[in-house]
């Protein structure tokens, strides 16, 4: 088995990230969001799972799928464990709704790209 942790490991790691909050959220209004305090936590984990991830991912790697907003992805880490208190519940529903199915795809058509050889 390989366990080498490379940029298709962490991607994958990223994808599975992301469609966990896809599928956990996809039935839910914002009210209905903002009253389930243990999905809340849940995937802000998720999203702050996916930047730590993400900075794993060498630069050339960065560089290369610029389509993605990396530097958003870190933001948004930040912006939870910074001031979660504060985290304006909104901003994660529309991230949640509009922008991670996006990025899901985006990354799942990257990782149909991969080769071993790219690191």
């Amino acid at each position: 088995m390989d366990n080498k942790k490379d940029n298709r490991y962490y991607i994958g790691k990223i994808i599975t990230d992301l469609a966990f909050i896809v599928e956990h959220t996809k039935s839910f209004t914002q009210e209905e969001l903002k009253d389930n305090e243990v999905l809340i936590d849940s995937v802000m984990f998720r999203l702050i799972q996916v930047a730590e991830n993400s900075d794993k991912l060498t630069d050339e790697f960065k560089n290369r799928y610029s389509c993605i907003q990396w530097r958003a992805v870190k933001g948004m880490r930040n912006k939870i464990v910074h001031e979660y208190g504060n985290v304006d519940l909104k901003v994660i529903y529309d991230t949640v709704k509009n922008d991670i199915p996006k990025m899901l795809l985006e990354l799942k058509e990257i990782a149909d790209q991969i080769h071993p050889a790219i690191h």
